[in-house]
């Protein structure tokens, strides 16, 4: 699991969506399972994601999110040269957030 460091008290804030949006895109790479959602290779290069925070709620002891997650697909051999290519991927991503602990677990929502 991934600890996150933005603050737990407040989550149906702003405030609280935009850190989320601004923690989640500066993870390190390969943290979320971004490669569960690929359809054209199979390689993530997750340097440079977006994330859109679609819904927030509390849930007991949890915080669980919804994400819009806009990454790039690598997609080997296709083009001249066998060079690989790079396209535009999208996936939404349900994260778990422990209000205790602060662990964050992140899982693809199937489409």
């Amino acid at each position: 699991m991934t600890r996150l460091k933005l603050p737990l008290n407040d989550c149906q804030s702003g405030l609280f969506a935009r850190q989320l949006k601004h923690e989640l895109e500066h993870l390190q790479a390969g943290t979320l399972p971004l490669e569960q959602a690929t359809t054209q290779g199979g390689q993530v290069d997750d340097s440079n994601i977006s994330a859109n925070v679609i819904e927030v709620r509390e849930d007991g002891g949890w915080i669980r999110a919804r994400l819009g997650i806009f990454f790039n697909e690598i997609v080997g051999g296709c083009s001249c040269g066998d060079d690989p290519l790079s396209v535009n991927a999208y996936c939404q991503i349900q994260v778990s957030i422990n209000r205790a602990s602060a662990e964050a677990d992140f899982a693809v929502i199937p489409e």
